[in-house]
Protein backbone atom coordinates (compact mmCIF):
# COMPACT_ATOMS: atom_id res chain seq x y z
CA UNK A 1 0.00 0.00 0.00
CA UNK A 2 1.20 3.49 -0.86
CA UNK A 3 2.24 5.82 1.96
CA UNK A 4 0.02 8.84 2.40
CA UNK A 5 1.55 12.22 1.63
CA UNK A 6 -0.86 14.48 3.49
CA UNK A 7 -0.17 17.90 4.98
CA UNK A 8 0.33 16.57 8.53
CA UNK A 9 1.99 13.20 7.85
CA UNK A 10 4.81 12.17 10.21
CA UNK A 11 4.03 14.89 12.74
CA UNK A 12 3.09 12.74 15.73
CA UNK A 13 6.05 13.97 17.80
CA UNK A 14 6.48 17.36 16.09
CA UNK A 15 2.95 18.65 16.69
CA UNK A 16 2.40 17.14 20.12
CA UNK A 17 1.41 19.31 23.08
CA UNK A 18 2.47 18.62 26.63
CA UNK A 19 -0.39 17.86 29.08
CA UNK A 20 -0.22 21.29 30.74
CA UNK A 21 -0.22 23.09 27.39
CA UNK A 22 -3.55 21.61 26.34
CA UNK A 23 -6.81 23.51 26.41
CA UNK A 24 -7.78 26.93 25.15
CA UNK A 25 -5.31 29.31 23.55
CA UNK A 26 -4.03 32.31 25.52
CA UNK A 27 -5.80 35.47 24.35
CA UNK A 28 -2.55 37.45 24.59
CA UNK A 29 -1.13 35.32 21.77
CA UNK A 30 -3.93 36.42 19.45
CA UNK A 31 -3.80 40.09 20.40
CA UNK A 32 -0.02 40.50 19.97
CA UNK A 33 0.76 42.85 17.06
CA UNK A 34 3.88 42.11 15.01
CA UNK A 35 5.45 45.05 13.20
CA UNK A 36 7.04 44.64 9.73
CA UNK A 37 10.72 43.87 10.20
CA UNK A 38 10.28 42.15 13.57
CA UNK A 39 11.70 38.64 13.97
CA UNK A 40 9.40 35.76 14.87
CA UNK A 41 9.59 32.04 15.57
CA UNK A 42 7.20 29.82 13.62
CA UNK A 43 5.80 27.49 16.27
CA UNK A 44 2.81 25.52 15.01
CA UNK A 45 -0.16 25.15 17.37
CA UNK A 46 -1.72 21.81 16.38
CA UNK A 47 -5.10 22.63 17.91
CA UNK A 48 -5.74 25.36 15.31
CA UNK A 49 -5.62 24.04 11.73
CA UNK A 50 -6.49 27.37 10.05
CA UNK A 51 -3.53 29.43 8.92
CA UNK A 52 -1.09 26.65 9.80
CA UNK A 53 2.19 26.69 7.86
CA UNK A 54 3.78 23.52 6.53
CA UNK A 55 5.55 21.34 9.09
CA UNK A 56 8.95 22.04 7.49
CA UNK A 57 8.81 25.62 8.85
CA UNK A 58 8.18 24.59 12.48
CA UNK A 59 10.88 26.11 14.70
CA UNK A 60 12.26 28.40 11.99
CA UNK A 61 13.06 32.05 12.64
CA UNK A 62 11.68 34.49 10.11
CA UNK A 63 11.03 38.18 9.52
CA UNK A 64 7.57 39.72 9.27
CA UNK A 65 7.20 41.34 5.86
CA UNK A 66 3.57 42.49 5.83
CA UNK A 67 0.12 41.90 7.28
CA UNK A 68 -2.63 40.32 5.19
CA UNK A 69 -6.00 40.40 6.93
CA UNK A 70 -5.46 38.76 10.32
CA UNK A 71 -2.45 36.84 9.01
CA UNK A 72 1.18 37.82 8.55
CA UNK A 73 3.52 37.28 5.63
CA UNK A 74 6.75 35.89 7.06
CA UNK A 75 10.02 35.55 5.16
CA UNK A 76 11.77 32.27 6.07
CA UNK A 77 14.90 30.62 4.68
CA UNK A 78 14.75 27.08 3.35
CA UNK A 79 18.24 26.02 2.42
CA UNK A 80 19.52 28.80 0.17
CA UNK A 81 16.04 29.86 -0.95
CA UNK A 82 13.97 32.53 0.77
CA UNK A 83 10.28 31.65 1.08
CA UNK A 84 7.37 33.88 2.03
CA UNK A 85 4.66 32.08 3.98
CA UNK A 86 1.27 33.31 5.18
CA UNK A 87 0.80 32.48 8.86
CA UNK A 88 -1.88 33.32 11.42
CA UNK A 89 -0.65 34.82 14.73
CA UNK A 90 -1.60 31.65 16.65
CA UNK A 91 1.40 29.95 15.06
CA UNK A 92 3.93 32.74 15.75
CA UNK A 93 5.96 33.80 18.78
CA UNK A 94 8.22 36.83 19.20
CA UNK A 95 11.90 35.94 18.83
CA UNK A 96 13.97 36.65 21.92
CA UNK A 97 17.65 36.77 21.02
Amino acid sequence: MKKSKGFRTRTRRLLKKEPRERGKLRISKLLYEYQPGSRVVVKIDPSIPKGMPHKRYHGRIGTVVDKRGRSYIVSVTQGEAIKEIVVKPEHLEPYKA
